[in-house]
């Protein structure tokens, strides 16, 4: 079983034990182990089809792993919606465990603003009147203030993905997953998104980034993880992961950007 060890046990957020996930025949994922401690940035790179999306997205469970265990503070995830005692239920761990897609997944017939209290008003039961506050405050800090009234399909991919970083933050959540969330962007927009994830890093936001974007992980992250084969092959500071891995195959990938 393939480990990363966090470096604050008793502060962990998030953490993935043992974790398998098949699609019929083919396992995705070997038996991964990651934890999350608060205010930490984890970065997560590795080739195609290494299983970074499958196995962020069975932190947030939406993947069910087929072997193995998700917990959130000590509690471990049953894939329920509702849960009671020691476990925790999905409806409960969306509540404190954001997500942001590589596509935007706005509700096209809804404005800036109507997108990003949606999950405040629905889900958090919040009165809308907080839930517009708490939802201008976060437009604002992804620099949209002036866009709350527009739609989806008024806004460039960039303004996109930056109000579904909005929207995800409406939830405040204790930690934030990012799936390739620059992966369907123009290559000018790319920096304004990296942007809005660098002040949330500067901030103390606990994520975990799985990313291509290979300088801007060792900028803003505190560990490496390089994921190959469903596997964690190697994993460490930014500096030594990036700069002078062990891996052979690491060092072939890295090869790509640094070259």
């Amino acid at each position: 079983m393939t480990s990363v060890t966090a470096p604050a046990a008793r502060d962990t957020v998030l953490a993935a034990r043992g974790i398998v996930k098949r699609f019929g025949a083919l396992t995705v994922l070997h038996g991964i182990d990651l934890s999350l401690t608060s205010g930490e940035v984890v970065a997560i790179i590795g080739p195609s089809g290494s299983g970074k999306s499958t196995f962020i997205r069975c932190m947030n469970m939406l993947e069910v792993p087929d072997a193995g265990e998700i917990s959130f503070r000590g509690r471990r995830v049953v894939p329920r919606f509702r849960a009671a005692g020691e476990t925790l239920g999905l409806g409960e761990l969306r509540r404190h465990v954001g997500m942001v897609f590589q596509h935007f997944n706005l509700f096209p017939h809804m404005s800036v603003l109507e997108n990003v209290i949606e999950g405040p008003v629905t889900v958090q039961r919040k009165p809308r009147a907080e839930a517009v506050d708490i939802a201008m405050d976060y437009i604002a800090k992804v620099g949209l203030a002036e866009k709350r009234d527009a739609r989806p399909d008024q806004l460039s991919g960039g303004q996109k993905q930056r109000v579904a970083i909005a929207r995800a933050l409406a939830m405040q959540p204790d930690a934030l997953l990012l799936d390739e969330i620059t992966s369907a962007l123009d290559p000018e927009l790319v920096g304004e998104v990296l942007g809005v994830v660098r002040n949330l890093a500067e901030q103390g936001m606990t994520m975990v980034l799985v990313t291509h974007e290979i300088s801007f992980a060792a900028d803003v992250s505190d560990r490496v993880v390089f994921m190959e084969a469903g596997r964690i092959a190697e994993e460490g500071s930014p500096d030594r992961i990036l700069h002078n891995p062990d891996n052979e195959r690491l060092k072939t990938f890295l090869a790509r950007f640094h070259g």
